[in-house]
């Protein structure tokens, strides 16, 4: 057996096929995107005509890719300064109870794997001017009555408090993990020297999970730049756009409106933006939560 696992080959044969998946799923449709964006073409026919970079000098002189670019800022800002506060308290608070703990986690997991569809069904329901939840709650206080979907000033902020209670509870299992991973006996060793659960939550336990938290907020960026589903099952990127992301804004020419090409030139930028804003925050932020051994 020992003889076997020296042999190269073993090794080729196991990671072959992955590799060829990789290359066909991943490594394939990002060069054919690249490829794609250079041209006219509609997605159809047999004819391909290369026009350079037309179709990246349209999308950087329309209004309205801007107004989505604005809202993925929004959607990464939304994750970064609300979303993760709120992960890091609720798994602090979690991860300190006595009892009930499993249904706790389970609780908050549960919007994760819940469809998508079902999720903006719901919260569409919420939203409903008429006799939706949230309206009904803020009427206990004499606010009047918010169109939430359809009032461009609501619109964005209705669509990041859905996306965030859906994926908030998956990034809580992942922070809980890391702290329920720290010793007791570092916790221990604190309060016993009159340290407050204030002190050791501030001292102790969120320098030791940094790094976990740094994923955390890579993976709230990577999922705020891909950001489509929820908008399009609640608004379809309105109203009158105010809720376009990238995403939305791709779909729209490259399946709606057979542009192809143009869509895979909103593709390829998504793709840039993502490894730029990603690439920015290793260099001034992640390389600083240097790994903690304990």
């Amino acid at each position: 057996m020992n003889k076997a696992l020296r042999n190269p080959l073993i090794y080729i044969v196991f990671v072959l096929p992955a590799f060829i998946l990789f290359l066909a799923f991943f490594i394939y449709p990002i060069f054919t995107a690249f490829d794609n964006s250079f041209t006219s073409w509609n997605g159809i026919s047999k004819d391909v005509k290369y026009i350079g970079l037309d179709n990246y000098v349209t999308a950087i002189n329309d209004d309205a890719f801007w107004k989505a670019v604005k809202n993925n800022v929004y959607f990464i800002l939304f994750s970064c300064l609300i979303q993760v506060p709120i992960i890091v308290i609720f798994s602090l608070l979690i991860a300190n109870v006595k009892r009930l703990k499993g249904l706790y986690k389970t609780a908050v997991f549960a919007p994760s794997i819940m469809s998508t569809a079902v999720i903006g069904i719901l919260w569409g329901f919420i939203y409903n001017p008429d006799f939706g939840l949230m309206n009904e709650i803020l009427g206990l206080v004499g606010v009047e009555p918010i169109y939430w979907l359809s009032d461009r000033k609501w619109a964005m902020i209705a669509i990041l408090i859905t996306n965030g209670w859906q994926w908030t509870g998956f990034y809580i299992v992942m922070v809980l993990a890391a702290i329920l991973s720290i010793p007791k006996e570092l916790d221990e060793a604190a309060a016993m020297d009159g340290a407050t659960g204030v002190q050791r939550a501030t001292k102790i336990t969120l320098p030791l999970i940094m790094p976990i938290i740094s994923v955390v907020i890579m993976l709230s960026i990577a999922g705020a730049m891909k950001a489509a589903d929820i908008i399009l099952v609640m608004t379809k990127g309105g109203p009158a756009g105010s809720t376009d992301v990238m995403a939305t804004y791709m779909i729209r020419y490259a399946i709606t409106s057979f542009k192809h090409g143009f869509g895979n030139s909103i593709a390829v930028l998504i793709f840039l933006f993502t490894i730029i804003v990603t690439v920015l925050y290793q260099v001034l932020i992640a390389r600083r939560n240097e790994r903690i051994e304990y």
